[in-house]
């Protein structure tokens, strides 16, 4: 396997997993074979899963005050962050409008009747939250205690943190410059460890797709097969044509050229359906494969793998009209504009939020007024179409990564 690039034994490994998925799934559940084989691939998956997370903090910080630092000119450090929030916001606001669309044309959930979910809905119980509170509740996630915010793991507040240490070192100068270098040292450290870890990675995804295929329920499946189809569809149609065609067009970079270079990622985030630990390899494929500069990959990317989320607003709002298709409430075009900002604001706040996914979709619901118990209905298949969103956040960290250094040349895009 030595002479088999990481990128290879990755995409074996995820081939070799739904394989032996399948064939778990179709033997008897509680065989001693079904048994012993889900149990060792949650141990490896869970391992390799938290061994990203293990340097998924140090990883943030260091690269994002790192990235803020080494832009040195403050005219050049407004212009990346600048570049930056226009394409983040933008590309989210696409997908959202793609998924509305989409659902508007195909209307999904207008066969079922939410009687037949009736026994979900009613073991669910929704912590609801106003958009206010919500609101609220993100500001306050934004500025916290770092050694706490670093303790427990909470990345938006380690981001913005980081954010105005990486300033702070700039204004500073030349006064700082031991406590940059240290910073880097660390860095270079993280890294280190994250190439490591990077070894276990063909068995660690081999295990977590494994798990994701023998345990998804066929006949539920089945019975929201549109739904499914429907956010799948228009999560593929934004990361495998949208988001290349932006890249093409702002860059040059071919398609092609890019998922070669992004693949470990890519495959990473599907198997794991975590943007946050995806990072250490999200950062890896930016700096090593697709050749982004340093300073703008450790801005861009931590700062997207929190804020910037196209296949979760995507799917957010999809999920709205279907859920209003199901209980027959027909949404009018303001309350569809509700959903539209709702979407993205949940989405870019989601990382700040205890049970992110489940808080922001009830934010959504309530602010049109739909039926938040109705998530239930949307839990057994919301692992499946997590997988697919958070392999489309990720394409969008790497794409908006690499026009960000395109655009922020210092003899400007055309150079």
């Amino acid at each position: 396997m030595s002479k088999v690039s990481l990128n290879n034994q990755i995409l074996l490994g995820v081939i070799s997993g739904a394989f032996l998925g399948f064939w778990l799934a179709g033997l008897e559940q509680q065989s001693a074979v079904a048994q012993s084989g889900l149990y060792a691939a949650k141990l490896i998956g869970s391992l390799f899963t938290d061994l990203l997370r293990m340097v998924l903090i140090p990883l943030v910080f260091t690269s994002i005050v790192v990235g803020v630092a080494n832009l040195r000119s403050h005219r050049q450090m407004n212009r990346v962050w600048q570049v930056t929030l226009v394409f983040f916001v933008s590309t989210m606001a696409f997908a959202v409008l793609l998924g509305l669309t989409a659902a508007n044309l195909l209307q999904p959930g207008g066969g079922l009747q939410i009687a037949m979910f009736q026994d979900a809905i009613q073991g669910f119980q929704a912590t609801q939250m106003s958009l206010a509170d919500f609101f609220a509740q993100f500001l306050r996630s934004l500025f916290q205690n770092p050694i706490a915010a670093l303790a427990q793991g909470n990345v938006l507040a380690v981001v913005i943190f980081a954010l105005l240490l990486g300033i702070a070192l700039v204004i500073g100068g030349e006064r700082y410059r031991n406590i940059l270098v240290l910073m880097q040292e660390f860095l270079e450290l993280i890294l280190m460890l994250v190439g490591w870890i990077m070894r276990l990675a063909p068995l660690g995804i081999m295990a977590l797709v494994l798990q994701l295929v023998a345990s998804q329920d066929a006949g539920l499946l089945s019975t929201l097969i549109k739904f499914v189809g429907i956010v799948i569809g228009t999560t593929l149609l934004h990361g495998l044509v949208v988001l290349p065609l932006i890249l093409f067009l702002m860059t040059g970079m071919t398609p092609l050229r890019f998922w070669r270079g992004a693949r470990e990622a890519l495959i990473t985030a599907f198997a794991t359906s975590s943007s946050a630990a995806t990072l250490p390899v999200t950062l890896r494929c930016a700096e090593q494969h697709l050749h982004v500069k340093r300073d703008v990959a450790g801005f861009v990317i931590p700062v997207g793998a929190t804020m910037n989320m196209d296949g979760t607003a995507l799917y957010e709002a999809v999920a709205a009209l279907f859920i209003a298709n199901l209980v027959g409430i027909e949404l009018s075009l303001t309350q569809q504009l509700i959903v539209f900002m709702t979407a993205m604001l949940a989405a870019i706040g989601a990382p700040g939020i205890p049970s992110a996914g489940m808080v922001t979709m009830v934010v959504v619901l309530q602010s049109v007024g739909l039926p938040v118990e109705a998530i239930a209905i949307l839990l057994p298949v919301d692992r499946l179409l997590d997988t697919f969103r958070t392999t489309v956040n990720v394409e969008g960290d790497l794409v908006g990564s690499l026009v960000v250094q395109h655009w922020t040349r210092s003899d400007g895009p055309g150079a």
